[in-house]
């Protein structure tokens, strides 16, 4: 969901790299349902794993409760963004993460200067 919102509120100015620890094999149709409600399609999105590669090529790094797995490069910037799991939860309560995502995220993009 934060990917969707990075690459639709920056118009596609800012590369985004969604990838996690631990991911799941396809995508939480909820989130999807979700992100459909706000105008932004996520469906051709696909779970990845995280590689240090990825990280070593960020500028900034938004992590989700990855702890100790995700890779850590010194002169990064990181954030972790404590959420709620929206992993079988129905839409009335992914909607509330997904607000918070798109708020973080716009967060973010006035940071970035974007």
């Amino acid at each position: 969901m934060a990917a969707g919102y990075l690459r639709d509120l920056t118009g596609g100015a800012v590369d985004v790299y969604s990838a996690g620890s631990e991911p799941a094999d396809s995508l939480n149709p909820v989130a999807v349902q979700a992100m459909l409600e706000d105008g932004i399609d996520i469906t051709g999105a696909a779970p990845r794993i995280l590689t240090p590669d990825a990280v070593l090529h960020a500028d900034v790094v938004i992590t989700m409760g990855c702890g100790d797995v995700c890779p850590v490069f010194p002169g990064k910037r990181y954030e972790d963004w404590d959420l709620s799991d929206p992993a079988g939860l129905d839409l009335a309560e992914v909607r509330p993460i997904r607000d918070e995502i798109r708020q973080r995220v716009e967060a973010l993009i006035s940071e970035l200067g974007q």
